[in-house]
């Protein structure tokens, strides 16, 4: 039997927040949502964030103007961003095994990136589980847990091991599309 969709996504990305917010309503499948660690892929490949380069100002334009384009509400930053996103990570990860992940992603994406809250602040992950009726202490001890903490690796592992070089990407069986303005062209390989 083949696989469905994969989702991979990082919190942190602003490029996912725009993928997250349509990738359910583009794609003709819904996705798995794969949380992963951005910073992990790039110790795989050596990569690194165009937000810490000359390139910053006009990402975060562009950014901005997809948002506008799409529909969003505008993006407001985090203030400092980037910043680690391995507790909200977790966090997601946690929340995928109890069935929450698509909500609580959501929600982080929107207090990160609608909100301007630091997801590496506790309690700003903390809000955004609340948001989905989650209870605090349960995604405090999810994201203590030895098993999130693996699942969390072994995920972005695997997703290096797939070819995932960023995020968002959109996996349909061998093919990879990323960028959030690649949905499109994964409906249409679903399509096929």
């Amino acid at each position: 039997m083949r696989e469905g969709p994969v989702f991979y996504y990082d919190l942190g990305s602003p490029y996912a927040y725009l993928a997250a917010e349509r990738v359910n309503q583009v794609l003709p499948v819904v996705p798995i949502w794969q949380p992963i660690l951005l910073g992990g892929i790039w110790s795989h490949t050596g990569g690194g964030s165009w937000s810490l380069t000359e390139q910053r100002t006009g990402g975060m334009a562009e950014i901005e103007r997809r948002a506008s384009d799409y529909g969003l509400q505008p993006v407001r930053w985090p203030d400092p961003w980037p910043t680690s996103t391995l507790i909200a990570m977790r966090a997601a990860t946690y929340c995928q095994q109890i069935g929450r992940g698509v909500a609580f992603s959501l929600a982080a994406f929107r207090q990160a990136f609608a909100g301007a809250r630091d997801l590496s602040i506790v309690d700003n992950v903390l809000i955004a589980a609340a948001a989905c009726e989650l209870h605090p202490n349960a995604v405090l001890k999810g994201v203590e847990s030895r098993g999130t903490k693996e699942r969390l690796r072994r995920a972005t592992d695997e997703a290096a091991e797939r070819g995932v070089q960023g995020v968002p990407t959109v996996a349909v069986g061998g093919e990879l599309f990323w960028g959030d303005d690649r949905l499109e062209d994964a409906a249409v390989a679903l399509a096929r």
